[in-house]
């Protein structure tokens, strides 16, 4: 995080600590600036599964699903409670089982003061390795917490303009022609669109698409081309039809045929399996021109923004995607938005109950409701 943004928070904490008062629940559901209670108790941590339902078969090159397991968990503190959530797509290895068993293990009652956020995420990368999904669901439960005490938004505490959020595309998943021009036609409202490939129909896939539509594009292959001759004449293939960028193109571990990949392709290489946390980061350098930040890979909201940072110290390209995910963990990540070229933040659209309201699609652009931590709200049942 930056000098500058560590001033921020300190001084609005401060404020919060010295004026020493409580405002109403109104306060915090209206956006408007608030401070922290008198303080003087722990943060109890809460979590229990549930399972998203997607509104079609979700196909990439390598599994298809119809539901997506998570764990959504809360973070109560004087009154206030933050919502978290973590989402466990099957490359990531982790489950219903493992998330539960990780959040068992954490205790948050030690601490009395939730604005001390390096050492609480510090304790709780300790708890156990991995685990960054679960580790997630705490990270943007607490930066929810904390910015419902501030009253501000995290893009405001981040001191970003959220009128620099940029369009978000819209996943159409590997499917036959007709499914492919059905789910293009739905997603009218889109002004760009990301493609799956990875199977033996890439190039029908760009072909029905574009029959329908010329919004940009860009593809996510999830490591679906195993030969590097074949990926560059599909990144050809692709420039010439308006594609933007081309994401994971190859097996991670064949890192010389991702470089050569890079320096001979018209369009930028963007890693996602390749690319987990902080720490891997300048690894990076040579072999990919651009990155994809998602909070269920790197642990949270704390660690993208340091990815972020660094990622623009060497010169890369930076998209932020999601998982198939409720409103609030793809909420957390748009607070982020602004700060990037390219953003998939689609994983709430995806299925159909999700329980959040949050950030917005507009005109096919994020919009980020000017609403405390990471503006979302319980939907009524």
């Amino acid at each position: 995080m930056k000098k500058r943004d560590f001033i921020k928070i300190g001084g609005l904490a401060a404020g919060a600590i010295i004026a020493g008062c409580k405002a109403s629940p109104a306060d915090v559901s209206s956006g408007r600036s608030r401070v922290a209670g008198k303080g003087g108790g722990t943060l109890k941590l809460s979590y229990r599964p549930y399972e998203l339902q997607l509104r079609h078969v979700f196909t990439v090159a390598t599994n298809s699903r119809t539901t997506t397991p998570v764990v959504l968990t809360s973070i109560e503190y004087d009154g206030v409670t933050g919502f978290g959530e973590a989402s466990m797509p099957p490359y990531l290895g982790e489950s219903h089982e493992s998330v539960l068993n990780f959040l068992s293990k954490v205790d948050l009652e030690q601490f009395t003061d939730p604005f001390l956020m390096e050492d609480i995420l510090a304790y709780v990368e300790g708890v156990m390795p991995g685990n960054y999904a679960a580790k997630a669901s705490i990270d943007i439960a607490l930066h929810d917490l904390t910015g419902k005490l501030l009253g501000q938004p995290w893009f405001r505490i981040w001191g970003l303009d959220p009128r620099k959020a940029p369009v978000t595309s819209f996943t159409i998943g590997i499917d036959t022609a007709d499914v492919v021009r059905e789910k293009t036609l739905e997603a009218s409202a889109f002004r760009q669109l990301k493609i799956k490939m990875g199977r033996d129909n890439d190039k029908e896939m760009i072909d029905v698409v574009r029959s329908v539509t010329d919004v940009p594009v860009f593809v996510d292959v999830n490591q679906g081309w195993k030969d590097r001759n074949y990926a560059l004449e599909m990144a050809n293939y692709l420039s010439e039809r308006g594609a933007l960028f081309i994401e994971q193109p190859m097996p991670k571990e064949q890192v010389e045929d991702i470089a050569w990949l890079t320096e001979r392709s018209p369009l930028p290489i963007v890693a996602d399996e390749a690319l987990q946390t902080v720490s891997q980061l300048l690894g990076m350098r040579g072999i990919y021109s651009g990155i994809n930040i998602k909070l269920m890979k790197c642990g949270g909201m704390h660690a993208a923004y340091k990815m972020i940072t660094m990622a623009r110290q060497m010169d890369m390209k930076i998209l932020i995607g999601c998982m198939t995910e409720t409103s609030c963990a793809v909420s957390a990540a748009a607070q982020l938005s602004p700060l990037v070229d390219w953003a998939d933040l689609d994983g709430n659209l995806l299925i159909s109950n999700d329980i959040y309201d949050g950030m917005t699609v507009v005109d096919g652009k994020i919009f980020l409701p000017d609403m405390p931590g990471i503006g979302i709200t319980e939907k009524k049942s």
